[in-house]
């Protein structure tokens, strides 16, 4: 018997011990390489309940060996439940949940717990490679403020080698990528069997039924109500956000055709049997075939979540996106106009009320999987390239020489919606479309000195199995910059259809002779 093999018999008596019930209709398939899989033996049906799993046997802080102890500490939250991971693994076949930690790997090969060099080699250039290093700072400082004074206070109760800086980013990795957010009284915690259904953007075949077992499009409905976060992700997802004391937002990078809250929804939308509210239910949300693997989804992200929070990416990703920062847009400026040019044009665009998409202390453009930049960016380069006459008159109807408050608010307001009704077609004048080419060719300067097709080439011969972070971590290049290429293109047309409008055709330009 492989070792793969008794790992999963062993899991599986564990969960019959805490009483998980989970249908004879699945089957675990556990590949050295590949992990853990979760297949369906027979036909499954939309409706069907999958498992049932008691809260008892979820692993949280209040469950947990150590409530008392992090309690009394006043930690909570994720910071809380990865000193419940780290002490229960440090008590190894004596936790309550040794037969559900045993299947799990020491960590998750996510950015998070990459080296500093691998950061820098691996995503030089991406979305994350300055995010990941702060993320990584933040967390050695959670560690050093918080988990070592905890050492320190109470060494009989605490094994001081199973609460290292490395044993705080392993349990930080395994929580941010398994986590499930149970219930307002347990919050996040970590739900055996639950976590074993991998992810498909777009496809999810299995879910949790919510508090009064509404419809998945009930609760994706009152989430959109609600919420007004265009880059959040998991308002459908079952995995729990890594908040802001964690992890750097991920908004930079998160689709803007997302709908979802930015604090952890997990379960609370979508957890808890009406039967029973101290049982989580998995339920189908769609038919499955015999044979097929059964699929969760994590939200709709693009690959630069993806691989932050998870550790992998996925090809042809349609929620993938590339940013171009607000810094990068005035150093393109700077290099044509002086500052005294540029300042007031700025000026005008923010007292129209516009900016840029915020992150911690950066301001950016989306510009989206095909290659369609924001509409902001738009407004900015086109005030940015006005003739002076049209600026000074533009800047006179908006603030008569003061600020746009008050009674001149009508002014603005008015102008600012003139600039959002006005088509794309109007906006993309020919000089911002050459605008828009230069961005993309200093953003894309970013990635060094080898081509985007040294970089496709370079893929199709890296293994992800074998190589799992240099093949994700060039998938995530490559995206972004074939996004990076569409922008050009996108550019390009608009100027050949502003070229071919100026035109006349020869029937016109006859009947003129």
């Amino acid at each position: 018997m492989s070792s793969a093999t008794r790992r999963l018999r062993a899991f599986k008596r564990w969960m019959k011990s805490q009483g998980i019930d989970f249908s004879d209709a699945l089957n675990f398939t556990d590949d050295p390489l590949q992990g853990i899989a979760v297949r369906a033996v027979c036909d499954l049906k939309e409706g069907d309940v999958v498992a049932t799993i008691p809260k008892t046997s979820c692993l949280t802080i209040k469950t947990s060996g150590a409530h008392e102890l992090i309690e009394s500490a006043g930690l909570g939250g994720l910071l809380g439940l990865a000193v419940a991971l780290m002490y229960e693994k440090s008590l190894g076949e004596k936790s309550p949940w040794a037969g559900y930690l045993q299947l799990l790997p020491e960590r998750e090969c996510m950015p998070l717990v990459w080296t500093l060099d691998e950061v820098d080699s691996l995503l030089g250039g991406t979305e994350l490679h300055k995010i990941v290093k702060e993320d990584k700072a933040l967390i050695y400082e959670d560690w050093k403020e918080n988990i070592l004074p905890l050492v320190d206070s109470v060494p009989s109760k605490l094994d001081r080698k199973s609460f290292g800086i490395e044993d705080y980013f392993s349990a930080k990795s395994l929580i941010a990528s398994r986590s499930f957010e149970v219930d307002d009284f347990h919050g996040s915690g970590m739900v055996p069997l639950a976590d074993l259904f991998n992810h498909k953007t777009g496809a999810e075949d299995v879910h949790f039924t919510d508090y009064h077992g509404e419809s998945d499009d009930d609760a994706e409905n009152d989430n959109n109500s609600i919420n007004d976060y265009s880059d959040d992700v998991l308002a459908t997802a079952s995995k729990v956000e890594p908040p802001a004391e964690n992890f750097q937002q991920d908004q930079k990078y998160m689709s803007a055709t997302s709908t979802n809250s930015e604090s952890a929804i997990g379960l609370e939308e979508s957890s808890v049997s009406a039967d029973n509210p101290m049982v989580l239910e998995m339920i189908m949300v769609k038919n499955v075939n015999a044979g097929a693997e059964v699929f969760n989804t994590y939200g709709s992200m693009g690959n630069a979540a993806l691989l932050h929070r998870y550790g992998f990416t996925e090809p042809d990703n349609t929620y993938d996106i590339v940013n171009i920062d607000l810094e990068l847009v005035l150093k393109w400026s700077s290099s044509l106009f002086s500052s005294r040019y540029c300042r007031p044009r700025l000026s005008l665009w923010r007292r129209l009320d516009y900016s840029g998409c915020i992150s911690q202390s950066s301001e950016y453009f989306e510009v989206s999987s095909d290659g369609e930049p924001q509409i902001e960016l738009l407004v900015l380069l086109y005030i940015m390239l006005l003739p002076e006459n049209a600026f000074s008159k533009l800047d006179f109807t908006v603030s008569t020489g003061s600020n746009c408050n008050g009674i001149l608010s009508e002014n603005c307001d008015s102008m600012r919606n003139k600039l959002l009704e006005m088509s794309k077609e109007l906006l993309l004048t020919e000089s911002v479309c050459q605008a828009l080419m230069s961005l993309a060719d200093m953003r894309e300067s970013s990635y060094g000195l080898i081509s985007l097709e040294e970089e496709i080439e370079a893929l199709k011969r890296c293994c992800c199995i074998r190589e799992r972070k240099l093949y994700h971590s060039m998938m995530l290049r490559v995206c972004e910059r074939r996004i990076l290429d569409r922008l050009r293109t996108y550019a390009a047309s608009a100027i050949q259809s502003f070229r071919s409008a100026k035109v006349p055709s020869t029937r016109k330009r006859l009947k003129r002779r």
